[in-house]
């Protein structure tokens, strides 16, 4: 089961104010264990707020969206920016903006309760079609320009994609596997079609298809630092903006 950081952090938070208001009715004292909880909840509110509304750090635990984002990078996500959800029940109670296409998005797949992070390809109401490799949106074709060999990968390219204006990295091997051979779907009203910039090694909307709009978390705007494993030390070379 997966672990469901922002539940507990709730439960957490609203036992600890739970304790405040028992300490400011019987005065318990600091020394007390309600008085600790007591002592806890700004902290924990402050912190569940940053959270739920603000910015989040995720972890990039998979190599989908290879190259853009890789295997230890650590991500902050505007949690705000699609509008304003209350914690744990992801009810939206304030619009702000529509997530746009080219955007990287961390979100929870239908039916899946782990996030996922891709990028938007589909609005509601695309065409998304994958000809051998190839990405049309509404019949137009998605430019794309070799970049250069992956040498992690020698079956593979990195090129450029333009998005409709957006212009990103992705990489595809040499011969496109069965994801990216031939596929062609129309994106339901309130769904978004998300795909990773690995484009053959990526389970996305391609497999589990279109998001729903409620199932948002938020977008990923910057990478902040990058530590892939114990045996290694933190490093800052990659922070920067997600394009």
């Amino acid at each position: 089961m997966d672990f469901n950081f922002e539940l507990i952090l709730t439960l957490l938070f609203l036992l600890c104010g739970l304790s405040w208001l028992l300490n400011k009715t019987i005065r318990g004292g600091e020394d007390t264990l309600i008085g600790f909880l007591a002592s806890m909840a700004p902290v924990l509110g402050i912190v569940l707020v940053l959270r739920s509304f603000v910015i989040e750090p995720f972890q990039i635990p998979s190599k989908s969206m290879v190259p853009t984002l890789k295997v230890g990078d650590y991500i902050l996500v505007n949690k705000w920016i699609y509008g304003v959800r209350l914690p744990v029940l992801r009810t939206k109670i304030i619009d702000v903006s529509e997530p746009e296409r080219g955007d990287v998005m961390v979100f929870f797949p239908p039916h899946q309760d782990r996030y996922f992070i891709k990028r938007v390809v589909g609005l509601p109401g695309d065409k998304i079609n994958l000809i051998k490799g190839q990405l049309f949106v509404n019949g137009e074709k998605m430019s794309q320009t070799a970049y250069l060999q992956e040498p992690a990968a020698p079956r593979s390219v990195i090129m450029t994609e333009n998005l409709t204006g957006v212009d990103h990295l992705i990489q595809r091997r040499q011969s496109p596997t069965r994801l990216s051979l031939n596929f062609s779907t129309v994106v339901p009203a309130g769904h978004y079609f998300m795909m990773g910039d690995n484009r053959d090694n990526s389970s996305d909307s391609r497999v589990w298809g279109p998001v729903p709009a409620e199932r948002i978390v938020g977008k990923a705007f910057a990478r902040w630092m990058f530590w892939d494993s114990f045996a290694s030390l933190p490093s800052f070379d990659r922070a920067g903006s997600i394009q």
